[in-house]
């Protein structure tokens, strides 16, 4: 205004009800380090909101949220998405997830390699704790590849108690049918064209997408494999999730067994068994977890007896 209609600085002041110690006023702040590192966080993360962000940036310069929300504004490094309009329908209430392997849900992605050859991403992941189990790479996925997989991924988590999946032919199949039965797992169908009953999945890749997928340049099927895989470690181990707190997967799947352990043991302490673990009234998944310490226990110290 001063610029532009040539006033004075009072008269400008006071037809804006600003006092002129205001108008003067010059911020002498620097953000130059904050800009510069978060300039690299954001190209090295180019999908990450200022939440995440300033989770790490809180560990290096003791930021706090809005300063970083600030800078990245000004910055103007945030993430543009499209929000569709969905249609609002009342679905059955899902059961309440406890413990780890109380849910796996089980989904398929695709992609093109620079060649122009489509391949498939098979992903695993654990409801409740929002562990990626599995996530392989291939050109299809027969109904035995996909129960192969299921079992080393039971092999090294544990047996889940149900599985919720749409209804593609390899999971609707009579082999996959007959293994579940075998294995005795339930086997939950979504709705067709309901993927929205399988939230977790269809959330978990949409990320995968967006952060991985959408950002790499895959040159064959062995570059696909091995880029897929870094990120579902970083998935993992290195990504926070807000769903968990801003925690990783595996750190929220480490702090629930370590507080399930401990809630069982102070509870076995208070009500003591009569020689049998699985005579404890407390939560199953609770006397499963310290019988198996006590299993893993006794086995170790009959090597150590046997040496």
């Amino acid at each position: 205004m001063l610029a532009e209609f040539k006033t004075s600085e009072r008269h400008v002041c006071e037809l804006m009800a600003v006092p002129r110690s205001s108008g003067r006023y010059r911020s002498r702040r620097d953000d130059s380090l904050v800009q510069e590192r978060l300039r690299e966080l954001a190209r090295e993360h180019p999908r990450f909101g200022y939440r995440r962000l300033h989770l790490s940036l809180h560990k290096e310069m003791g930021v706090n949220h809005k300063k970083v929300q600030r800078v990245y504004r000004e910055l103007g490094l945030s993430v543009k998405r499209t929000r569709r309009k969905h249609l609002r329908r009342t679905l059955e209430p899902r059961p309440l997830l406890t413990a780890p392997n109380h849910e796996w849900a089980l989904d398929f992605a695709s992609d093109v390699t620079a060649a122009g050859q489509r391949f498939r991403v098979l992903g695993v992941i654990d409801s409740f704790t929002r562990q990626c189990l599995v996530l392989e790479v291939a050109t299809g996925f027969p109904s035995r590849r996909v129960t192969r997989m299921l079992e080393r991924a039971i092999a090294q988590y544990g047996k889940p108690q149900s599985i919720r999946c749409d209804n593609g032919p390899e999971l609707t199949s009579r082999h996959f049918l007959a293994w579940a039965i075998e294995w005795k797992i339930d086997i939950v169908h979504i709705q067709p064209g309901k993927p929205t009953q399988n939230g977790g999945m269809e959330s978990f890749n949409g990320k995968l997408r967006d952060e991985c997928l959408n950002t790499s340049w895959f040159w064959n099927l062995f570059d696909a494999r091995r880029k897929i895989s870094a990120w579902k470690t970083k998935y993992n181990f290195r990504r926070p999730h807000s769903s968990l707190g801003y925690l990783t997967p595996d750190e929220f799947a480490r702090q629930w067994k370590a507080a399930s352990l401990s809630e069982a043991k102070s509870m076995a302490a208070d009500q003591p068994h009569q020689g049998n673990p699985d005579g404890l009234r407390f939560a199953p998944a609770l006397t499963r977890l310290l019988h198996g310490q006590e299993i893993s226990f006794q086995e170790s110290k009959a090597e150590k007896c046997r040496v």
